[in-house]
């Protein structure tokens, strides 16, 4: 199959993984079905909003202080990390995901925007404290 035969539209919808572009100003320009599933708001209700959808209040200054840095930069110290963060669900419930991102430009070159992959890992995240915690406990109990 050469590239010029996939059509990137239907991947994007048929991908397991959330994912979210954002312009230069950091509101949403695609939100694929993923990312209704994980995040709970439609493709209608997120498109032309601000990534604070679902970036908890409490770190927004940090994430618009690099969203623009970048902008303004053109170069992400994350282009090959894996990063883990919180997020927050429509209903307003904490979640945990993991994501990479990547920067999109014109065919000229300029900064457009930039795309994240995005995973839910809260159920794996609440699995491991819960194990760290365990551990804790059964190494108290062995010291005693």
């Amino acid at each position: 199959m050469q590239q010029a035969d996939i059509d990137f539209e239907q991947m994007v919808s048929a991908i397991g993984d959330a994912i979210i572009v954002s312009d230069s100003h950091g509101s949403i320009t695609l939100w694929n079905p993923a990312a209704e599933r994980m995040f709970g708001f439609t493709q209608n209700e997120a498109l032309g909003q601000s990534l604070d959808l679902i970036i908890p209040e409490r770190l927004r200054g940090r994430h618009w202080d690099g969203y623009h840095k970048t902008m303004a930069t053109g170069q992400t110290r994350y282009g090959n990390d894996v990063l883990r963060v919180p997020a927050v669900h429509k209903d307003g419930r904490a979640m945990s995901i993991a994501f990479t991102v990547a920067l999109l430009h014109s065919p000229q070159d300029e900064l457009t925007g930039i795309v994240a992959v995005i995973r839910d890992e809260t159920s794996r995240f609440q699995e491991e404290r819960n194990l760290r915690k365990r551990l804790a406990e059964l190494e108290a109990q062995a010291g005693a």
